[in-house]
């Protein structure tokens, strides 16, 4: 049964209809838009850099990743890894001919980046703002000429929670006129609001936002005749009988065909928060319904299936393979700001060289890794080392906690490891279920196997699950193999369980590393690929 869901999760049905997920990444907090008869979504990416991804879409459902907006902060913490932390909740509109993406940074403040071409150059991080708590920014162009931000405040780094604030914006959106009027206190009837988008239709003023918390949370759409209220709201998306747990932040589209649609994140647990795409059909009385009200409770709920917004026979799937031919591939990031000394490309691949770090692969800024995209996968590499004594490299699975499997030059000798360690940002203990000498030629082939645990956890859709009600999170098992002639394999350590962080706010994602002593040594990465 699990056998088609392998290697790379394919939401077209080919049929003219789509399944959910559309995308099984963690590309979290989505906001999407539509310029003519293209589709453009931005996630945030936190730490990993160059961050805030930009994909293409011709049909809301086949994706392809054509750029990222932003290859540094201006803050030198970002030198290292600082996770939990970094572009958070972008916001993107399309306005008099050009693209802004405003996003925040929860201790530094509002930002903003935006260009003439989405698939070229963008704008270096233009601060709108230095504040700390201060997030989720959506910029808003009204008809009559003025600008705005409407955004939410973190508990966590200002004290306050379940409040919408909304500013005045220079027209070129490249800074705040005031310092905000309060226009929406949820902390009763939706306590946590956040990630706001904004949208004007029929004179009214909406703000789309999610409530309740990640898993357990609903959808709300606020609406006003005035831009700062009074604002009524409804429940427009919630779990209702459905798996799908906590439908949650996302953004709107319209089409010229009068349709709408709305796209937003599902928190998976270890595989991050992946994208789901859902039918919207507004109402005589300019509200909104997202999803499928099965009830007639005026409460969409979630689809696992639906017909596709436009048909399309061109199939797209995000980028995962690589054999670094042509560089190295857009879907790569690295764990904090590039540095030049961490990488080079040579007719051997990708050379990583053995840089130095404080602590485990957690504290690797050189760290390489790219989103996982399907629930059961096989990845596999091939490596030559270069290794001096200190030095290590292999691949893992990663998002602050990790799996890995490290090959390590000690006294002289090659040894095969499997550690592993859940981050925290106060304390983290890695813990290693096996090591032992390795006897190579230094060409080594790496293979890292993610299979979905379906006797412990349920997707969502009916065919995973035993019963309606089974529902216990998304356990994922990991499990690591090594060989020297790629065909026959060795399994390094156990098979264990992958466990994310809440302080990293990312599910997994699968990497490539190369630590040491900075002294020269080096690993080349061959190739990359997934089955």
């Amino acid at each position: 049964m699990f056998e088609k869901y392998k290697g790379k999760w394919k939401a077209d049905n080919g049929d003219g209809t789509y399944r959910n997920p559309i995308l099984f990444a963690d590309y979290s907090d989505p906001d999407v838009i539509r310029v003519g008869s293209d589709f453009f979504m931005t996630a945030s990416s936190f730490t990993y850099f160059p961050g805030l991804p930009i994909l293409h879409s011709k049909d809301l459902v086949n994706w392809k990743l054509v750029n990222m907006a932003v290859k540094k902060l201006p803050f030198e913490d970002y030198d290292l890894p600082c996770h939990g932390k970094g572009v958070w909740a972008p916001a993107m509109k399309y306005h008099n001919g050009t693209y802004y993406i405003a996003f925040s940074t929860p201790d530094e403040g509002l930002f903003m980046v935006k260009t003439k071409d989405p698939f070229g150059e963008w704008s270096d991080v233009i601060t709108l703002t230095r504040s700390k708590g201060w997030i989720d920014p959506c910029p808003f162009w009204d008809d009559d000429g003025n600008s705005y931000i409407v955004r939410g405040v973190a508990r966590s780094r200002s004290g306050l929670k379940s409040r919408l604030y909304l500013h005045r914006m220079s027209a070129d959106g490249e800074r705040l006129l005031d310092g905000g009027v309060l226009i929406y206190d949820g902390r009763i009837q939706n306590p946590t609001i956040e990630g706001p988008k904004m949208y004007k239709r029929n004179g009214y003023y909406y703000i789309f936002a999610p409530a309740g918390g990640v898993k357990p949370g609903w959808q709300v759409v606020l609406r006003s005749r005035n831009i700062y209220g009074p604002y009524e709201y409804r429940i427009v998306l919630h779990q209702g009988s459905t798996l799908i747990n906590g439908p949650h932040q996302g953004g709107l589209v319209d089409m010229d065909n009068g349709e709408s649609w709305f796209i937003h994140f599902r928190d998976c647990d270890g595989y991050g928060r992946v994208t789901y795409l859902e039918p919207a059909k507004w109402t005589d009385d300019d509200w909104i319904i997202i999803g499928n009200d099965t009830d007639g409770d005026g409460i969409g709920e979630p689809v696992e299936t639906f017909k596709k917004p436009l048909s399309s026979d061109k199939i797209l799937l995000p980028q995962t393979d690589d054999d670094f031919k042509n560089g190295l591939g857009m879907q790569w990031q690295w764990q904090a700001h590039p540095g030049k000394d961490f990488c080079e490309i040579t007719e051997n691949g990708l050379r990583l060289f053995a840089y130095p770090c404080s602590g485990g692969l957690e504290s690797a800024p050189n760290l390489i890794s790219q989103l996982m995209q399907a629930p059961n996968f096989t990845m596999d590499s091939k490596v030559r080392l270069n290794l001096n004594d200190g030095d290590s490299a292999g691949i893992c699975i990663t998002g602050g906690s990790y799996n890995a499997l490290r090959l390590e030059k000690r006294d002289g000798k090659l040894f095969a490891v499997q550690p592993n360690l859940i981050y925290d940002s106060e304390q983290s203990k890695e813990y290693i279920t096996e090591s032992r000498e390795y006897n190579s030629d230094f060409t080594i082939y790496l293979r890292l196997k993610m299979e979905y645990n379906c006797k412990r956890g349920s997707f969502g859709l009916r065919e995973f699950c035993s019963s309606e009600k089974e529902y216990s999170g998304f356990i994922s098992n990991v499990s690591f193999y090594i060989s020297k002639d790629g065909e026959n394999y060795e399994k390094i350590g156990d098979t264990v369980e992958y466990k994310v962080s809440r302080k990293s706010w990312v599910g997994g994602r699968c990497g490539l590393f190369c630590t040491g002593g900075g002294q020269g040594g080096y690993a080349d990465f061959e190739y990359v690929r997934f089955w």
